[in-house]
């Protein structure tokens, strides 16, 4: 059996695990990021990488980090929630475990792992589209990767949608992720209870009474409950998703959109309205055919999964026995 591992890095988590050929996740650890230290995070790395190692024959290691990466996949040119900046992280961990390092885009990482094993097996032009806090995407086209000229592809989240419209944490305003978004929903609830609270009693009920207290995750147990007010903002969210799918769909034109991210798990209450806009979105949507929208189906386990098979991939690592 070949073994390599694979490691998720965000801004809470590393999450590690010895992955088999198949896709399957033999043991996983969890930490918590040091986020403000790059040299620390790099030793918590380090620290769950040799962890591992130490109970299974592991031949090479992939980190999936939440940042833009190099073209050559050496360094984190920049991380939103890290303290990463023209970070060689690579080489730093290759160091501290002695064994081959493959780094890539967290997102990327995922992409990956739905392509390989997950919900878009068979197909060879995917998006993937990780609906949580903002949007994280990656892009496979016939195949492989799609990582662009400078490695930073796949960031669809950031292209405007509402000229001077609401403002981003990247610093424009407008962006994707501030319409289709785990925030987004938040934001959408928390208005709709400023402006109607007599319509968002649920709503206001588990929030202790303060529409600024209404998270994403009480909307989802309100609309899975079938409060009205939920349900329309997960309209709301959904529609605008499908039209940037629509958007996506008339650049790329994949066979399949896979949508993950914490926001996900409420399934057809995200998805069914998306698909919705999408179909009345959809550039020629007559004469064309049209991609499907499916659910994740690794979940939170796809980054881990997907920086492991890369580092499979990659030539890196060798069979057992080699």
């Amino acid at each position: 059996m070949s073994l390599t591992i694979g490691v998720d890095i965000g801004g809470t988590k590393v999450a590690a695990g010895v992955v088999d050929e198949h896709g399957k996740i033999v043991e996983k650890l969890r930490r918590a990021t040091p986020s403000a230290s790059p040299a620390r995070t790099e030793q918590v790395i380090a620290e769950v990488v040799t962890e591992l190692l130490s109970r299974h024959r592991a031949r090479a290691v992939g980190l999936g980090a939440a940042g833009f990466i190099d073209e050559t996949g050496a360094s984190v040119r920049f991380a939103p929630n890290l303290a990463w900046r023209e970070e060689p992280l690579r080489l730093r961990v290759e160091d501290l475990i002695g064994l081959p390092v493959v780094v890539e885009n967290d997102a990327n990482a995922s992409a990956w792992a739905e392509v390989r094993f997950g919900a878009a097996r068979g197909h060879a032009h995917v998006v993937f589209v990780a609906v949580g806090t903002g949007i994280g995407a990656g892009i496979v086209l016939d195949g492989s990767l799609y990582r662009g000229q400078w490695g930073m592809a796949g960031e669809p989240g950031h292209y405007r949608v509402v000229p001077d419209g609401r403002l981003c944490g990247c610093g424009n305003r407008g962006c994707w992720e501030q319409y289709a978004s785990g925030s987004a929903l938040a934001a959408e609830a928390r208005e709709f209870a400023r402006r109607s609270p007599g319509a968002a009693v649920r709503l206001l009920q588990l929030a202790g009474g303060s529409p600024e207290g209404i998270t994403g995750s009480q909307v989802t147990h309100a609309a899975r409950e079938g409060d009205p007010a939920a349900v329309r903002c997960f309209g709301i969210v959904g529609g605008w998703l499908g039209q940037g799918l629509a958007d996506l769909a008339a650049i790329l034109d994949p066979g399949c959109f896979v949508i993950g991210g914490g926001v996900s798990d409420a399934g057809e209450l995200l998805i069914g309205p998306a698909r919705a806009a999408f179909e009345k979105g959809l550039t020629g949507g007559l004469y064309r055919n049209r991609a499907q929208i499916r659910l994740a189906e690794l979940g939170a386990d796809a980054g881990i999964v997907g920086a492991a098979d890369l580092a499979r991939g990659s030539g890196l690592a060798l069979a057992d026995g080699d």
